[in-house]
């Protein structure tokens, strides 16, 4: 049975008809394999807090969608469950934060700036830059999701300035160095990013791989803080 077969049979198998049942319902129905059980969580995880965004937002672009399925490379024969789920988020009246609370417990690790909270804030600043501006409305969204997470404030900066529109991003904070920082540590602090977000090391906490284009569009970013950043110490 493939993974989206597993999400496919959860969906018709979980009870009740609130997105929010079927949240806590993943804990038991992949209680014997936790590998499978991050994998769906995260899944529904973007699914449904990108329903939330929306809702917050009041407007569903199509550059929203866009970004949606460049993030998440979902199978022609499942976007119907996609769109499913997709639905009854929006429709469900519990809150985004209801949501976030219960993804952060079977996401992530307990632990401050949990890398796999983090990808899926990563997915959700994907889909809301893509009409162009990320809104007030949807900042404060991300803001309070990262809180839930327990994404520290300035972990929540070094992201939002990763996804900085128009190069309006301090190049500085996206690799988490001082700008009087010795080149030389910039080039170590550079390294060790890019192999901590290489794609291996994404799919090992359980990030599915339909969506390593997030690992693409976070190294990319990395890499251009570092070029921007080396440009700026040989004109100096």
């Amino acid at each position: 049975m493939t993974f989206w077969d597993r999400i496919t049979d959860f969906i018709t198998r979980a009870p009740g008809s609130a997105l929010s049942a079927m949240v806590e319902a993943i804990r038991t129905v992949f209680e014997g394999d936790p590998q499978l059980r991050r994998r769906v969580a995260f899944s529904v995880a973007i699914i449904a807090l990108s329903a939330k965004m929306a809702k917050a937002d009041g407007v569903v672009t199509p550059d929203e969608v866009q970004a949606f399925h460049e993030i998440f490379s979902v199978p022609r024969d499942e976007q119907a469950n996609v769109s499913r789920l997709y639905g009854l988020a929006q429709q469900d009246v519990a809150g985004f934060e209801a949501y976030a609370r219960q993804m952060s417990g079977l996401c992530g690790s307990g632990d401050t700036n949990c890398a796999m909270l983090e990808d899926i804030l990563d997915a959700l600043f994907h889909i809301a830059k893509a009409d162009g501006v990320i809104h007030e409305r949807e900042r404060d969204f991300l803001q309070r999701v990262a809180e839930i997470f327990d994404i520290r404030e300035d972990h929540f900066e070094q992201i939002l300035s990763r996804h900085a529109l128009q190069g309006e991003g301090n190049p500085y904070m996206v690799l988490g160095v001082e700008q009087d920082a010795p080149f030389d540590e910039i080039k170590r602090r550079y390294r060790r990013l890019v192999a901590e977000n290489h794609p291996d090391r994404m799919i090992a906490r359980g990030v599915p791989e339909e969506f390593l284009a997030i690992a693409n569009t976070r190294l990319a970013s990395i890499n251009a803080a570092y070029e921007s950043i080396e440009k700026a110490q040989v004109r100096a």
